[in-house]
Order: structure tokens, then C-alpha cells, then sequence
């Protein structure tokens, strides 16, 4: 791409204009001896929104397995046969401890996972109790990665003291039934939508590497494009032994992560691009060079999968020249 071509999708992002096909696929097709000058792009609106600053989420799986979906990615879906550790409800004391460490290492937010798709009232307002005395013991904020709930449920989690949500498209439209049968991505569109219209701030993302072509990738980020959440997390697969996907994302290289991270910025220029599961695998030793466009990432691994120390984050964070945001 020219220069001309650069200044003109750099004024088309801050204007918040939607790209084109055409423009999105000249961007993940980027030479890799042009990623400088992409990068260089990405940051400029990122600066301009996000200023300098990267912030650290930290994750805790509060229900673990046994869910009744069969989303090929992921570990603790009905057709999964990885060994993981499964349980109802992580005690309390766990999830209060995994909160006070993050407070006391200062982090943004603690996300909370929760298997599953629908709840019960019985067992959803156990999961509302262990939240509220969470969100009662730390300042921290918190969002919760919940399946989809009624809108009384949301209510309930929302008094609880539950700030954002996380429920991510993962894919484009056309592609959504190859990773997964058991519902339909207009529910996830739907559900997203009724949070939204109760208060809640969204957080929604997806999955690169699970075998969809770029125009997948494109069609999930115009989707989120209209949508607008504050917070875009970017996940690339681990191809977890044991799921349908365990052979996936082999061809993924740091440079091709880079590039989707610059168009999600480009894309969504006011969210919180986050760099989720799968940095350390496949962005690898270019992963100073993630906080271009992206201004967020999680540490302390991922819902069943270990991940970077939240130190070492820190660490990383500024030995790349960006400052690790306190609040």
C-alpha cells in the first residue's frame, strides 16, 4: 500500500467509516517488509485514543467444564476430551485470593469465566454471590464471560456489581457453524444487544486460526465495527490435545497476528484492542511490538491454559517502551 493509501484509511478510522473488503484484505495481505509502516499506522490512531498506556486483565474460571456446547476450540465443551479440572463453582476463598493478588498488583480488571450457556436461578444466584463478594473485597473492576442469559439474570448481575460482559462472535457469520452446532451466531448478536440496552459494557472478540479464511476475519470485525464494545480481545487459537481444533493454527506467524491486530485497531479505533490467549505461542519474540495497536492484554494464563506471570507482563510492558496502566 502507498502512502496516499495509509493517510487515507488512517483519516477513514478516526472518522469511524467502515472499510472496505477490499481495503481490509490489502491490510492482513501486507508484505511483511512493510509492517513497520503498518504498525506505524495503528499506532496513530491508538495514541490518539488510547494514549500510551497498557493496561493488564487478569482471568479466573469460576465453573470449569461440563458445558453443553460443542464449540470445537474450546477444552471444556461437550465433545472435548482434554484433561482439564472441572468443578461447579471455584471456592470462594480462591476467587476472593485470585482478586486481592490482582488488586494488589494493581491490574484493571478481573474477568470471570463461566462455563456453560444457560443457568438455573438456583445456581445463577450462587454465581451472583461469589461475584458481589468478590467485587465487595477489591476495588478492581469486573467483567464476566457468561453464556447467554435472561434479561432478569443480566439484572442480577449487574447488582452484583458486574461493570462489563464477555461474549465474543469468535468468527465471522459464514464460517460460525464449523466451530460450532449447538447455537446459532444470531444468539450471540442478540444477547449482546440486550446487554447493551440494560447498561452494560460490552466486550466482545474472537478467535484467529480456526481455519477461516481472511474474509472470515474481515466479516467478524465489520460485525464488531457496528457494534462498538469497549473492548475488542483478540485470541489466537491454542490448539488445546483433546478438542476438534488440536491440529489447528500451525500456520499462524507473528507477523500475520500483528497485522489483525492493526486492522481490529483500525476497525474499532476507541476500543481496548486486547491481545488474549495465544500471544505467547504465536507473536512469540515480536510481542513488544503488539502494543502498537493493541492497548490491553490479559496475563496469568487463560480460563484452563497457563499464560504469562503477570510480572513478566509488567516486564514486557516496559522494556517495549509503554507504560503499565494503574487505576
Amino acid at each position: 500500500m502507498s502512502k496516499t493509501d495509509y493517510q487515507l484509511l488512517l483519516s477513514k478510522s478516526i472518522n469511524g467509516e467502515l472499510f472496505s473488503m477490499e481495503e481490509c484484505l490489502n491490510i492482513l495481505e501486507t508484505p511483511d517488509s512493510d509492517l513497520k509502516e503498518l504498525l506505524d499506522l495503528a499506532y496513530e490512531v491508538r495514541k490518539k485514543y488510547k494514549g500510551n498506556k497498557v493496561s493488564i486483565q487478569i482471568l479466573s474460571n469460576l465453573r470449569s467444564g461440563n458445558c453443553s456446547q460443542d464449540c470445537h476450540y474450546c477444552s471444556q465443551s461437550c465433545i472435548s476430551k482434554a484433561d482439564i479440572d472441572k468443578y461447579s463453582l471455584l471456592d470462594v476463598n480462591t476467587l476472593l485470593n485470585n482478586g486481592k493478588i490482582g488488586e494488589s498488583k494493581k491490574v484493571k480488571r478481573h474477568c470471570i469465566g463461566v462455563s456453560g450457556i444457560t443457568f438455573e436461578d438456583d445456581d445463577f444466584d450462587k454465581i451472583c454471590k461469589h461475584i458481589k463478594k468478590l467485587k465487595d473485597s477489591v476495588n478492581t473492576d469486573i467483567c464476566c464471560s457468561i453464556g447467554f442469559l435472561t434479561e432478569k439474570q443480566a439484572r442480577k448481575l449487574k447488582e452484583a456489581g458486574v461493570k462489563r460482559i464477555n461474549h465474543n462472535l469468535n468468527t465471522g457469520r459464514n464460517y460460525y457453524s464449523k466451530i460450532c452446532t449447538t447455537h446459532k451466531y444470531e444468539t450471540r448478536i442478540n444477547n449482546i444487544k440486550m446487554l447493551k440496552k440494560i447498561g452494560f459494557e460490552i466486550c466482545c472478540g474472537g478467535i484467529i486460526g480456526m481455519g477461516e479464511e481472511l474474509e472470515d476475519i474481515v466479516n467478524m470485525l465489520t460485525e464488531l465495527h457496528y457494534l462498538n464494545p469497549e473492548s475488542v480481545p483478540i485470541n489466537f487459537l491454542i490448539p488445546i490435545k483433546g478438542t476438534p481444533f488440536e491440529n489447528m493454527a500451525k500456520n499462524l506467524t507473528p507477523e500475520f497476528c500483528l497485522k489483525v491486530l492493526c486492522l481490529a485497531r483500525l476497525m474499532i479505533p476507541k476500543a481496548d484492542v486486547r491481545v488474549a490467549a495465544g500471544r505467547e505461542i504465536h507473536i512469540r519474540d515480536k510481542q513488544n511490538l503488539m502494543f502498537y495497536p493493541a492497548n490491553s492484554i490479559f496475563a496469568s494464563g487463560y480460563l484452563t491454559e497457563d499464560g504469562q506471570g503477570i510480572m513478566e507482563a509488567i516486564e514486557l510492558i516496559k522494556t517495549s517502551g509503554f507504560e503499565y496502566e494503574i487505576e
